[in-house]
């Protein structure tokens, strides 16, 4: 797995990389660095010490190693146009499906020279697929979480058989507790590096999507039977390049699919995506045990922010509030981008029917925007954008209608209500009957700027009425 988590200053015009103090590494935080340096440091040190401890592969065990390596890189050849293509269109931790090949060699071979077939088989994967998208910085360090993985996934099946032992030889209790240690060491590593360089993170960026490590787990274990092939066949061990090619396109054609349905700014459900699910949660739902309403909410006024600070600084506004936004709601509730700044909710069941919790959820998101304050970079310099507020329409589902263009409608009403009566409140749609407030509109003020302090400014945010 590769780590999206470990991020320094991008390259700059008259960057020198052959000069030490020039490499990017050193632009990362200094809660970052240290760790990182010592994660690589210890993997260089073990394999130095299992080196120099350990008796020189047999001519069966180089065999062994310089084949492993050479199927590595022979898959990465073979795959490295669709490696590219995953590379493009995912974001986040990244599983590579080389766990086939270096685990296959933490099962076979001593240690250290396992963690050095790691090191050449990523080592390639990174000058062939993903050079230019990876700095070498971060390859460095997640070469190191799948050495360091490799190592522990040794050591582990040492204790659990004799270190002479064929793959055939090991207990299925050894190659199992291998298998979760090599991707505990590998997962919790690189989940350090991303919740320290990011500290809001959720636990989902933190340890990849449930379906991403699944796809570890099996790639693992299409790597212990490729292990137990070289004992029985060395030449057994070709017959797992087909099956992994094949599920390189398969995950391909998933995070593809995954791509056309997200947002590109927010990361959210795009309109298209949103409406499907939205109609399928309906279709599935009953009025004891349905979901709760849906909420239509518009940024206001953010044609300022685009016009004051430019598109750049609209689309990460656009992000925060979409972070602000999935952060108030469970994980499985529907959000997405409408279009625009406006953004839709459908909350799922089950839970309370009652119209005063909806306009509860409602109203944590609301002041969950009023309170961000959103750094940008300008040429300038560092802006932070603030008071930020949000309008929101609401509709009850059953009270309102059962279907979804029903209670869009409803909501959206009720969001054009709230705009008239001042913005930055909560509108419970009715029908039949006017809508009241379900909160004050608080007072609002003008987007200015508020002084300058050491190049970095503090700006009041679209509020105006």
């Amino acid at each position: 797995m590769a780590s999206e988590g470990v991020r320094a200053r991008p390259k700059e015009p008259g960057d020198r990389p052959w000069v030490p103090s020039r490499w990017a590494i050193w632009g990362l935080p200094a809660r970052l660095l240290g760790p990182v340096l010592t994660v690589e440091a210890t993997t260089l040190g073990l394999v130095l010490l299992g080196l120099l401890g350990n008796q020189p592969l047999s001519a069966t065990q180089l065999q062994v190693a310089i084949g492993l390596a050479l199927l590595g890189v022979t898959h990465t050849e073979t795959a490295v146009r669709v490696e590219r293509a995953r590379r493009r269109v995912t974001d986040g931790n990244h599983v590579d499906l080389s766990s086939v090949w270096t685990f296959a060699a933490a099962v076979t071979l001593p240690g250290p020279y396992a963690a050095l077939v790691a090191a050449v088989v990523h080592g390639h994967l990174w000058l062939r697929a993903w050079r230019l998208r990876v700095p070498l910085y971060r390859q460095v360090f997640s070469s190191s979480t799948v050495m360091l993985a490799t190592l522990a996934a040794g050591a582990v099946l040492a204790y659990s058989s004799d270190v002479a032992a064929t793959p055939g030889d090991y207990p299925l209790w050894g190659m199992i507790l291998a298998l979760m240690t090599y991707t505990t060491v590998n997962s919790c590593l690189i989940a350090g590096a991303i919740a320290a360089s990011t500290p809001h993170a959720n636990l989902r960026q933190i340890f990849a999507p449930w379906d991403e490590n699944l796809l570890e787990i099996a790639t693992l274990c299409l790597g212990a039977l490729t292990a137990i092939g070289i004992g029985i066949n060395p030449w057994l061990v070709a017959l797992a390049l087909p099956p992994l090619l094949l599920l390189h396109r398969a995950v391909l054609v998933r995070e593809l699919e995954q791509a056309a349905t997200t947002d590109g700014k927010t990361g959210l459900l795009n309109a298209a995506a949103w409406q499907l699910q939205a109609e399928r949660a309906l279709k599935h739902a009953d009025r004891r045990d349905g979901p709760r309403g849906v909420l239509v909410l518009d940024l206001d006024h953010f044609k300022v922010v685009n016009d004051s600070y430019g598109h750049l600084a609209g689309d990460h506004v656009l992000a925060e509030v979409a972070a602000a936004l999935r952060a108030e709601v469970r994980e499985r509730d529907i959000v997405g981008r409408f279009g625009g700044e406006e953004f839709v909710v459908l909350l799922a069941g089950p839970g309370s029917t009652r119209d005063d919790e909806l306009c509860a959820v409602a109203e944590r998101i609301r002041r969950r925007v009023a309170s961000l304050q959103v750094e940008v970079q300008t040429p300038d310099g560092p802006l932070t954008i603030s008071n930020l507020t949000v309008s929101v329409g609401a509709a009850m589902y059953g009270q309102h209608g059962i279907d979804l263009d029903t209670l869009m409608q409803v909501a959206d009403a009720a969001l054009y209500a709230a705009k008239r009566s001042g913005r930055n409140v909560v509108r419970l749609g009715q029908l039949g009957a006017p809508e009241q407030p379900h909160t004050a509109p608080v007072e609002q003020s003008s987007l200015h700027p508020a002084g300058m302090r050491d190049r970095k400014r503090q700006v009041s945010g679209p509020a105006a009425g």
